[in-house]
């Protein structure tokens, strides 16, 4: 094997973090090759003028140059040949990522479906997926999409036999805190889910760090990547792969239609991106980044009362005022 291919590459290890956390289901290398001639052509067109999917692209590519030292000058001074090599490598940890966590949470989210103490009944086997998803009462009950009635003997038949089709925009049930749905108020809860707060800590802050107090342990990939606040990437990622390891598909696709898991990742990421959301989405990441992150600075913690620090804001703030 060559040295350039060993996991212990640093564009390995860099796809691996930038797949988790930015943008995971993409084309490395042609992101690379498009995002080099898009350079080339923003120096006579803004990029307001590209199409949504374009500008999104580009977005992705300026995140991963600015992540990376050096890796602008590597891909504009090397030849074709080593700016496919680059983003085969990126490429690759993205996806070895995506199947570790994939294989990891399998297991793992049969720990979550039920109190610890209690156990999922019928029982479900960790290692084949065929009785999840629409075939059992526990991982269906997740699953069902928001708006529909699981309890609704028609509607469970009718997703379990595949006659009501479940597109990747059909949100589950299992995205929203207390898994109840607010037809009148469908941002209530939503991606708040206590499920996804176990997937999250299981990938980002290491796996026995599900049961206890949120602490990015030495060993977790947040740790390790010097993480220190929850992204609208990590949280579409994590959604994703929790979605899949509750249904019965057994191999993740980008191109499955049955789980159709790319159009899911996609729809989520689109909400967070929307500038008209805004105000939801800096208020859910703030929630998601004190839940995981309760040290970091990224919390935006209140400063407390009585200390020298609320002191000095509240003298300056008192100065401005009679400045103004």
């Amino acid at each position: 094997m060559a040295l350039g291919w060993t996991s212990s590459n640093p564009l390995v290890l860099h796809g691996r973090h930038f797949g988790r956390t930015v943008f995971s289901l993409c084309n490395f290398p042609a992101l690379l090759t498009a995002g080099i001639l898009r350079l080339e052509e923003l120096q006579d067109s803004p990029i307001e003028d590209y199409p949504a999917d374009v500008r999104r692209e580009h977005r992705v590519f300026m995140n991963l140059i600015d992540s990376y030292p050096g890796l602008l000058d590597r891909i504009t001074t090397g030849e074709e040949e080593d700016v496919i090599h680059i983003g085969e490598l990126l490429g690759k940890g993205a996806s070895g990522a995506r199947g570790d966590d994939t294989k990891t949470i399998k297991s793992a989210v049969l720990d979550w479906l039920v109190p610890r103490g209690q156990v999922v009944i019928p029982p479900l086997s960790r290692n084949i997926k065929s009785d999840r998803g629409f075939n059992h009462e526990v991982t269906g009950a997740l699953l069902c999409p928001a708006g529909l009635d699981w309890s609704d003997t028609a509607t469970k038949l009718s997703l379990k036999s595949g006659e009501t089709a479940v597109r990747g925009d059909q949100w589950p049930m299992f995205l929203y805190a207390g898994y109840e749905y607010d037809p009148e108020d469908p941002w209530k809860g939503l991606l708040r889910g206590e499920i996804l707060i176990f997937g999250f800590k299981h990938v980002f802050t290491s796996p026995s760090s599900v049961d206890r107090e949120p602490k990015a342990t030495r060993s977790g990939n947040a740790y390790l990547h010097g993480m220190k606040s929850v992204t609208k990437g990590s949280l579409a990622y994590v959604a994703t792969q929790v979605r899949f390891a509750l249904s019965s598909s057994s191999v993740f696709s980008r191109t499955d239609t049955v789980t159709d898991s790319e159009n899911f990742y996609h729809s989520i990421l689109n909400l967070l991106e929307d500038p008209d959301e805004s105000e939801e989405v800096v208020d859910l990441m703030t929630w998601w980044t004190r839940r995981i992150f309760p040290n970091s600075s990224s919390s935006q913690r209140d400063i407390s009362k009585n200390s020298a620090l609320y002191k000095i804001r509240e003298k300056r703030a008192a100065l401005q005022a009679r400045a103004n």
